[in-house]
């Protein structure tokens, strides 16, 4: 990964200088501490790739087989790196193949700047090569959009792109660069942006609302923390951990709040959802109070809205005023940043053990064990389990890998079973679901994050999404560790189709190719296992590697994922079977 290691020396930009639009855009980055983007070129962004060239001792451009990998490695540098992922690609298709992506980061929060090139100024509107109203399309699923027509505009925007992008809950942003803009010449000055009028990305909390909410907790008999990817955004997993661990209340997370407090935390009791665990859902129904923290009460983790927790008492701490009262009322809400909002909360609560309802978890947990965990990952049956495959992992890893997930079954048995020692170290596409996710995302994730073991876990239908990324990994050599788990079919889908279509497969059984084969091609070392007496050494052979690595497990085809709450139902209404 020597690509990576770039010249430092002398990096200062000059306060004012005579350049183009497409230098500027090069200077811009490097004034925001970019040091690493993702895409693909073409003609109307040629300018800006020109001027990169130029600057490849100081920036690194990995060009990614399509710009929708570009955008999820991005996502997946983010996500890992806690820095602002950069993603750039031409006009017309080039940035629509974005479009994906940006709503991915949109929905899950994730700070990314897109820049695109468009046609020149006095063509648009025409209909004109390549041209397509890319600012119209990404309006719905951008934080913020901008086109650019004119060189002078782009330090002031390219400032206020990555401000808004990090800032308060952080999202994509798109900025739109005509080609003209490009080649213009300017006196080009920078300066980072610190505000925008009439965005204020950080709310105050209400101190009336922290005394509310403390005085809410410390009456509770049945208290329940549920926690998002709030925590690992506003950086307060130290403050989670203190809360929780003064408080005594039983922790459940959201799939994206996963690895915010270690697994093995004994105040953490699991998974909330459609495939979480049976304590956290079950008692969700059960509790007196219940504390949302940086969440957004998705309907995969409320179920019915219509019989959500309406016996307790909900005090959400969020720093989006929009995600309050939206899906569910909130009696005490509390506004803010979540590091902010628990430190101010931490004094005013009460040392708590509630021992007994804590037995209660176990008492649902024990059940859990028996009816689904022990068979997952203690299989009796003679095809491998997704759950033991993700136990060897954990265990070759020693729970510090970097575990990043597609879509499908093999994403909800992660989410359950890898074991996190760390944050920022569950990496998935949450609300947008996004099939192809996973293998971009998990290159971008250890280019953010080189001393980390990075494993990618993906179906073998949203692996063949963009399957063609094998390319980035051979080409720059990035040691990232892919496992697919293939059951020749699209499992989720086939798991309903069994569950609650009479078991009609339309469309669902996949005839697959052979995947060591194709990874050979791209000079990546793999291996095929499919008995479970060569799991173990498999898995440890791939991890102990320095190189790149595919290992193929071949796994049940009919394996199903619980516990599950049917689409629409109650969280009262899991499924253990």
């Amino acid at each position: 990964m020597e690509f990576l290691k770039k010249e430092t020396k002398d990096q200062k930009t000059p306060s004012t200088i005579r350049i183009t639009g497409a230098e500027a855009i090069i200077h811009c980055l490097l004034a925001e501490g970019v040091d690493l983007l993702y895409g693909y070129p073409g003609g109307a962004i040629m300018p800006v790739y020109d001027e990169l060239y130029k600057f490849q001792d100081r920036l690194t451009h990995v060009l990614t087989r399509h710009e929708q990998g570009a955008t999820h490695a991005a996502q997946g540098y983010a996500r890992v790196s806690g820095k602002v992922g950069v993603a750039m690609a031409t006009s017309g298709p080039g940035a629509t193949n974005l479009v994906t992506g940006l709503a991915d980061a949109q929905i899950d929060s994730t700070p990314m700047v897109c820049i695109t090139g468009q046609v020149s100024r006095h063509l648009l509107g025409s209909d004109a090569f390549q041209e397509t109203d890319i600012i119209g399309i990404s309006t719905p699923v951008t934080k913020w959009n901008h086109q650019i027509t004119k060189a002078s505009e782009i330090p002031e925007i390219m400032a206020r792109a990555f401000y808004i992008a990090k800032s308060g809950r952080p999202g994509p942003v798109l900025v739109d660069i005509t080609k003209n803009a490009q080649f213009e010449e300017f006196d080009f000055s920078y300066e980072p942006c610190k505000r925008v009028r009439s965005y204020k990305p950080t709310p105050t909390p209400d101190k009336q609302a922290i005394t509310d909410a403390a005085e809410l907790i410390n009456n509770a008999k049945k208290p329940f923390i549920v926690w998002g990817q709030g925590i690992i955004l506003g950086k307060a997993e130290e403050q989670l951990k203190s809360f929780v661990e003064k408080t005594g209340i039983p922790a459940a997370w959201t799939i994206l709040g996963a690895s915010a407090l270690a697994t093995d935390h004994p105040l953490n009791v699991g998974m909330v959802g459609m495939h979480g665990n049976y304590g956290p859902n079950l008692l969700t129904n059960e509790c007196d109070v219940l504390i949302a923290i940086g969440m957004r009460f998705d309907d995969r983790v409320t179920g019915s809205l219509d019989t959500y927790a309406k016996q307790a008492k909900v005090i959400h701490l969020e720093i989006d005023p929009a995600e309050v009262n939206k899906n569910v009322k909130a009696d005490v809400a509390v506004l803010g940043d979540a590091k902010e909002t628990l430190e101010l909360l931490l004094p005013l609560v009460a040392k708590n053990t509630h021992e007994a309802w804590h037995n209660v978890f176990k008492e649902k947990y024990e059940i859990e064990f028996k009816e689904v965990i022990k068979n997952d990952i203690e299989p009796v049956k003679e095809g491998l389990t997704m759950g033991e495959v993700i136990e060897e992992i954990n265990k070759a890893s020693k729970n510090n890998a970097v575990i990043v997930t597609d879509v499908g079954q093999h994403q909800m048995i992660a989410c359950r079973y890898a074991k996190f020692s760390e944050s920022k170290s569950n990496i998935t596409s949450g609300g947008l679901g996004t099939m192809g996710f996973a293998l971009p995302a998990a290159i971008g994730a250890k280019m953010g994050a080189m001393d980390r073991e990075v494993v990618a876990v993906i179906g073998d239908g949203g692996y063949q999404m963009t399957i063609q990324e094998l390319g980035v990994i051979f080409q720059h050599q990035v040691p990232v560790k892919i496992v697919v788990l293939n059951n020749d079919h699209l499992g989720m889908v086939r798991q309903w189709q069994e569950l609650f279509f009479e078991r009609r497969y339309a469309s669902t059984v996949m005839v697959n190719p052979d995947f060591v084969k194709i990874a050979e091609g791209y000079h990546i070392e793999a291996k095929r296992v499919s008995e479970r007496k060569d799991l173990k050494n498999a898995v440890a052979t791939m991890i102990a590697s320095d190189k790149p690595y595919f290992l193929e497990v071949k796994v049940e085809k009919e394996d199903n994922v619980f516990p599950m709450i049917p689409s629409g139902a109650s969280v009262s209404e899991i499924r253990l079977k």
